[in-house]
């Protein structure tokens, strides 16, 4: 009897640069794992296996960073604010 495989979540995320370059991020519950795998033309140049418990310190670290730049972007905003006010 063949093993029923356990349904995975993922999603792939397009590099901007092109030459159909991607990240892929599965979640594959039945081994508590996370996998983020690199792909250029529909093949898979390396994987990196995260393991769930450790997810929450990568999503507070991308957070922390999405928060810095909102933080630098508002900063360059009000200095061109302040420099069109004056003159």
């Amino acid at each position: 009897m063949a093993q029923q495989r356990t349904p995975r979540t993922a999603t792939v995320f397009l590099d901007p640069r092109g030459e159909d370059r991607s990240l892929r991020v599965t979640w594959h519950h039945e081994s508590q794992l996370v996998v983020l795998s690199l792909w250029r033309d529909n093949v898979c140049a390396g994987t990196f296996r995260l393991a769930a418990d450790e997810v929450p310190d990568l999503i507070a670290l991308l957070r922390r960073g999405l928060d810095e730049a909102y933080d630098t972007a508002r900063t360059r905003v009000e200095r061109v604010d302040r420099a069109s006010e004056a003159g």
